[in-house]
């Protein structure tokens, strides 16, 4: 059972790595300009789900027991934010469309500072959980010597 925290922690730690890289990913991109809506970067965001508990039964069909445990983290899904893109009117700047306007991402640094804040903590604690258990198990099998 104690087994169990190793997976579970170990799936979060890489699910916060995976956010950890998108917010990268939304940060380098922040400041970059395009000259057309379609080309412009948007902002992207892991969507996690919940990793059910799956026994297999006497024919080795997938069963799920307990559908309320779970048994970690994935990603299911990265989603690009409905945020508006920033639209500026600016003709002198070398990448503005025929009409004069500038598109900049849907990026908001400091909600990507906040969220590589919390993935980069989210992150430690799942650090210290697996080795807490490391701890645990090594502490169990020197209780019989």
């Amino acid at each position: 059972m104690l087994s169990n925290v190793f997976n579970i922690s170990a799936s979060a730690m890489n699910a916060q790595s995976i956010r950890l890289n998108t917010t990268a990913s939304n940060l380098a991109n922040a400041e970059t300009v395009s000259s057309s809506i379609d080309e412009t970067y948007r902002a992207r965001k892991p969507i996690f789900q919940v990793e059910q508990k799956r026994w297999a039964d006497r024919n080795f069909s997938a069963v799920d027991l307990d559908a309320d445990v779970g048994n970690g983290v994935k990603v299911a899904a990265i989603v690009e934010k409905d945020a508006p893109l920033d639209i500026r009117y600016e003709p002198t700047h070398p990448m503005a469309d025929e009409n004069g306007y500038v598109y900049r991402p849907n990026v908001n640094v400091v909600e990507e500072m906040a969220d590589m804040i919390s993935a980069s903590r989210s992150f430690s604690v799942n650090t210290e959980v697996f080795n807490t258990a490391k701890t645990l198990i090594q502490k169990t099998l020197t209780l019989g010597r």
